[in-house]
């Protein structure tokens, strides 16, 4: 059932040829914001956890790595599909941008499935992994999520944990251009290590933006340039929905700083999880992301519910919508995020703009 996500523009392009419906053009925004989440509404929770007796054949079952395969052809095929109705003519603007945004979902899940293949030690998963990030043009992901994301979650220090009283609109550009600096410092390092220049092939961020370049590159020749605008377009659509989903998944959340200047563990209480039944099985487990962070080289199909983790009050379509609304956001998280504190709201990741008024609510806030 992964492999709906990108085929979603297949399937609005169908609906649109079967119907004569030009609101299919938006398909990717109807089924991720609407049906997905009343799905989510109808199927309910599953907080169920395979057994440890079988943990150890779950990890080595194919299966689940073959899912994770499919998802790159079909993804590349709804691509090239949509430039394809792009280069002909013929779409109005509206139509167009419909086209634009359920492409950028469709890529969206692409960086979701890259996620998924980035963390295992697979060197062919790895160059997978780029394949399928070259889309959104967001192959630095592959280094920073990996070395540096996981190392400084629900810390100050973390471009892509975003803070109590931080805006999505606010966090967005702090994420994006935190997330490119912290990726090439990270591999500037690790080939200083090795006596290597920065500027090689061997550096993983350049090679990956390299295959975004040769993606857009041949697209635009086999297709025309006139196509590349929407290309642009549906990139920025596909990272900004990771980026949301990266603000809503430590919001608020921090670990504490030890002792000796190291920050404790990343354990299950430092991500929000979700075990809507709908988007887990869409998005490989995504929502799990308690357990996934406190166990990263898990396998999706492995991971668990924790009893500690803060629990998001619905699946990720629903919460997406509700984290562009900001007084809506604040409204539903900001209490969510002071109660996993019992009401110590010190203990929070708090954007340091909004300190002194978080202190002042929380001492008159009734206990």
């Amino acid at each position: 059932m992964g492999l709906i996500v990108p085929a979603l523009p297949l399937g609005g392009v169908l609906l649109v040829r079967l119907t004569s419906l030009r609101i299919f053009w938006w398909f990717g925004a109807m089924f991720s914001f609407c049906l997905l989440p009343l799905l989510d509404a109808l199927l309910g929770k599953d907080s169920s956890n395979p057994p440890d007796s079988v943990l150890a054949m779950l990890e080595a079952d194919r299966y689940y790595r073959y899912c994770l395969y499919a998802f790159i052809p079909l993804q590349y095929l709804s691509l090239g599909w949509a430039c394809f109705e792009w280069s002909r003519g013929g779409l109005s603007v509206l139509d167009s941008l419909g086209l634009v945004v359920t492409v950028g979902i469709a890529g969206a899940g692409g960086i979701n499935a890259a996620h998924e293949l980035g963390h295992k030690n697979d060197r062919c998963e790895h160059w997978f992994s780029k394949i399928t990030l070259a889309q959104t043009g967001y192959g630095h992901f592959f280094v920073e999520h990996n070395r540096g994301h996981h190392l400084r979650a629900a810390t100050p220090e973390d471009p892509a944990s975003a803070r109590l009283g931080e805006s999505f609109w606010a966090f967005l550009p702090r994420t994006v251009v935190g997330s490119v600096i912290n990726a090439w410092r990270i591999e500037a390092d690790r080939l200083a290590r090795r006596g290597r220049p920065v500027v090689c092939c061997r550096n993983d961020v350049l090679n990956a933006w390299g295959m975004t370049f040769m993606v857009f590159g041949g697209l635009s020749v086999v297709f025309r340039l006139e196509i590349l605008p929407s290309l642009i377009l549906q990139a920025i659509v596909g990272f900004c929905l990771l980026e949301v989903v990266n603000y809503l998944e430590h919001y608020g959340l921090a670990r504490r700083k030890l002792p000796d200047g190291r920050y404790e563990p990343c354990a299950p209480q430092h991500s929000w999880n979700s075990n809507n039944l709908a988007s887990n099985i869409l998005l490989y487990h995504l929502q799990r992301h308690s357990d996934h962070h406190a166990h990263p080289s898990r396998c999706y199909q492995s991971l668990r519910s924790a009893a500690e983790a803060p629990e998001l009050p619905s699946g990720y379509g629903t919460m997406i919508v509700v984290a562009l609304i900001t007084p809506l956001w604040y409204r539903v998280m900001d209490p969510r995020v002071i109660t996993h504190y019992g009401g110590m709201v010190s203990l929070a990741n708090i954007e340091p703009s909004k300190r002194h008024r978080y202190a002042i609510e929380s001492s008159i806030r009734p206990q």
